[in-house]
């Protein structure tokens, strides 16, 4: 039912032009842009592959799903958690497959903020906008934070297994957070084709590492019987119902998926995006949601004392299972450094994502300083961008000298932020799907398509008729689930330590930009700048 045209019949087209630009004539990448209104700026080095990698690298989900499966199995159980990862991952493809549509309509780097200006009414078009590109940058800035957190901290977890003797303190976790940052801000200044192969081998360590550590652990550990792992239900928050419990307990596996719109916002510097970047999104979730499923089940029948596993010094449940699965230090250690290592490179990539995303809103007025933000270094890299990104993570990292409770509830943020700018657009789209105001796909010569108050045409990929909108209309019911329990806390009656403050933290950012879109934005921000003319 997936209707997409290959590389190969999108070359064999006569390539067309603008009367804006007529010296690319002939990079049709660069014509599809002109047409969305944007003038091409960043070099186009990502192809089919690089991109891939990088896109399932940031997802990451059964590497993420080891760091947070157990909070589905203390909410859920073993059973829980389960069908909780195939809801997730359901979920999570519907949401992908609208994302897709949107990207092959309109491949920018700005992505939600800039689909809701399409696709809203006009006289809504600036405020939704608006919002949702701050969600975005909310999202993904608390994102990237959390990546280079969650190294950090595993990091020091290894350590702690590797020598009883150390003794962990907060402040080494924030210096080892903030080394992994300077790696991915080196990987990004360096330019060229030097990111998009890093990325290209990194698939090949993302896949070949899901081998090297589920095939010795459920070779060597000893194994849970069938019931246990499929029919195990526990509510270990105490919730009034299982189901509520359930609800609460699907967080974990959901942000095992959070970061499916990382392709997007690379998209100006992919060949032939409108057809790559949707490939990209859809086979990077169907590779991940498959290891993601072997990793969980492996586990679940390889868990061993559950009580130890959760009350590990090392903070992570799943190093002690490695280690009781394989009984040996060696092995453990070995398995540990692969998921170390692609940790860092998804925080490389992430840093990537991060930056083009904030850029892009600048470039449209959307955040304040933008003339500074916007600048391109002749290494066709948004710099200023790239620097602010890093230096908003490290800042966050301090908060966790003080308190680790305050900075999980402000990376918390990154699910709930994401979700919502998805949740705008997939709802704006669903609006537009049902009163048939998006014609087929056109490469009509003389008119400005998908950009604010021009007629909508799909792109090169869509999913047709009623089952494009029974998906996306999932999609939307899925999302509003998603962010809705994501503010939970983690058990009933939570203490302050327990309570999950990242509702304040969404709410009080997205208050702070509607000051600012009151007081300074609405007389600046116009949408998506147009900056090409017929």
């Amino acid at each position: 039912m997936i209707t997409a045209m290959t590389p190969y019949e999108l070359k064999d087209r006569p390539a067309f032009s603008t009367r804006a630009d007529d010296e690319f004539v002939g990079d049709r990448d660069a014509v599809v842009l002109l047409r969305l209104g944007k003038k091409p700026v960043l070099k186009r080095t990502f192809g089919v592959l690089s991109i891939l990698g990088l896109s399932c690298t940031i997802l990451g989900t059964w590497e993420g799903l080891l760091s947070t499966f157990t909070i589905a199995l203390t909410n859920g159980g073993s059973a829980g958690a389960v069908y909780a990862y195939i809801f997730a991952w359901v979920g999570t493809t519907c949401c992908f497959l609208i994302l897709a549509e949107m990207a092959s309509m309109a491949p920018t780097s700005g992505g939600q903020y800039h689909w809701c200006a399409m696709l809203s009414p006009i006289r809504y078009m600036k405020f939704l906008s608006y919002i949702t590109g701050w969600l975005a940058v909310i999202g993904w800035q608390a994102g990237f934070a959390s990546a280079a957190y969650l190294c950090g901290t595993q990091i020091q977890g290894v350590a702690i297994l590797a020598h009883e003797t150390y003794k962990a303190m907060s402040y080494q976790g924030t210096l080892i957070m903030w080394a992994s940052i300077a790696v991915a801000l080196l990987c990004n200044l360096v330019g060229g084709k030097f990111l998009p192969r890093l990325e290209g081998f990194l698939l090949i360590v993302h896949i070949l590492g899901f081998f090297g550590i589920v095939i010795p652990l459920t070779c060597m550990a000893d194994h849970k019987s069938n019931h246990e792992v499929f029919l195990d239900f526990l509510n270990g928050g105490n919730f009034a119902t299982q189901g509520l419990s359930w609800f609460v307990g699907i967080s974990g596996c959901v942000f095992a998926f959070a970061g499916g719109d990382a392709a997007v916002h690379m998209a100006e510097e992919v060949e032939n995006a409108s057809v790559v970047i949707p490939r990209a999104i859809m086979f990077s979730v169907l590779i991940n949601g498959s290891l993601g499923f072997g990793m969980l089940i492996g586990v679940l029948y390889c868990v061993g004392n559950i009580d130890d596993a959760l009350k590990t010094p090392t903070g992570y449940p799943y190093i002690e299972i490695f280690y009781q699965g394989t009984g040996s230090m060696g092995g453990t250690l070995t398995m540990c450094s692969i998921l170390l290592i692609i940790g860092i490179a998804s925080v490389i990539g992430m840093l990537a994502a991060t930056s083009r995303q904030f850029w892009s809103f600048a470039r449209d007025h959307g955040v304040p300083g933008w003339r500074f933000w916007t600048q391109v270094s002749s290494r066709h890299l948004p710099l200023y961008s790239i620097l602010l990104t890093t230096i908003v993570a490290t800042l966050l990292g301090i908060i966790n000298i003080g308190s680790d409770v305050a900075l999980n509830d402000i990376l918390s943020m990154a699910v709930s932020g994401i979700y919502s700018s998805y949740l705008i657009a997939g709802t704006l789209l669903l609006y537009r799907r049902c009163k048939s105001e998006i014609t087929q796909y056109s490469e009509s010569q003389d008119m400005k398509i998908n950009v604010p108050g021009a007629k909508l045409i799909w792109g090169p990929f869509h999913v047709p008729g009623i089952w494009g909108t029974l998906i996306n209309g999932y999609a939307v019911i899925y999302m509003m689930i998603v962010i809705f329990f994501s503010y939970w806390p983690s058990r009933m009656n939570p203490s302050v330590e327990d309570m999950n403050y990242s509702v304040v933290g969404t709410g009080g950012t997205v208050f702070l930009a509607i000051v600012y879109y009151f007081l300074r934005a609405r007389h600046i921000y116009q949408g998506p700048v147009m900056e090409t003319s017929q």
